[in-house]
């Protein structure tokens, strides 16, 4: 019995640190151990290379702001999902993006008017760093990212962000899953290790870039 709860003991003890290993900047100390950004990064990297995402940020944090982010957030995602929804690539979703960005713009451009508000908004790809964000049951590592972006007015507000490609973006997260059909296009397009990554469907597979543990518990 006392060697069954020791072994549940270290378990536990090894999956928090696992999860804190995950969730951690890179250089960040753990049980007195920096921790290597090399494994993550390359993980990330490969994601990065295979996603596009979007965000709207907000001109700022006041609650008409944010309401306003949501709203031209709805209308664009409308506007854009019919033709986005059938891409079977990322180049070919950039192309549709880069070929539709000025009647994006009109339609941020009108939900602003529309709600009274006289902000400036641009529309475009930027290469950006982003922290550890989750869309759904999915959370991408922190890192580079290329993105499509809204910005509001002087953008400092808080931004509302989802998966372009693959197609996270057209389907109702509101209890916090992405469905069936979406996860399998994402696990499609990446790795195992990727997948694996962002899922947490396998932590045996994560224990495989744990090295740090080997120091601690002496593994």
């Amino acid at each position: 019995m006392i060697k069954r709860k020791i072994s549940i003991f270290l378990i536990s003890v090894i999956v928090a640190a696992a999860y804190c290993y995950i969730k951690a900047e890179p250089g960040t100390e753990l049980f007195g151990y920096t921790i290597k950004s090399s494994d993550m990064e390359q993980i990330q990297q490969g994601i990065s290379e295979k996603i596009m995402r979007f965000h709207v940020v907000a001109n700022s944090d006041s609650a008409r702001d944010q309401e306003l982010k949501l709203k031209v957030k709805e209308a664009v995602v409308s506007y854009i999902s019919p033709v986005l929804k059938e891409s079977e690539d990322i180049n070919r979703s950039k192309e549709i993006l880069a070929e539709k960005q000025e009647e994006i713009l009109a339609v941020a451009q009108q939900v602003i008017r529309d709600n009274g508000f006289d902000y400036p908004v641009t529309v475009g790809f930027e290469h950006t760093y982003f922290p550890t964000k989750s869309y759904g049951s999915y959370t991408f590592p922190p890192g580079e990212y290329e993105a499509f972006m809204i910005r509001i007015g002087k953008s400092q507000g808080k931004n509302w962000w989802c998966v372009l490609y693959p197609p996270l973006c057209f389907i109702d997260i509101s209890h916090g899953v992405v469905d069936r059909e979406c996860g399998t296009q994402l696990e499609e397009i990446l790795t195992t290790e990727e997948f694996s990554a962002v899922s947490g469907e396998n932590i045996g597979f994560r224990f495989k870039y744990l090295t740090f543990l080997n120091d601690i518990f002496g593994l």
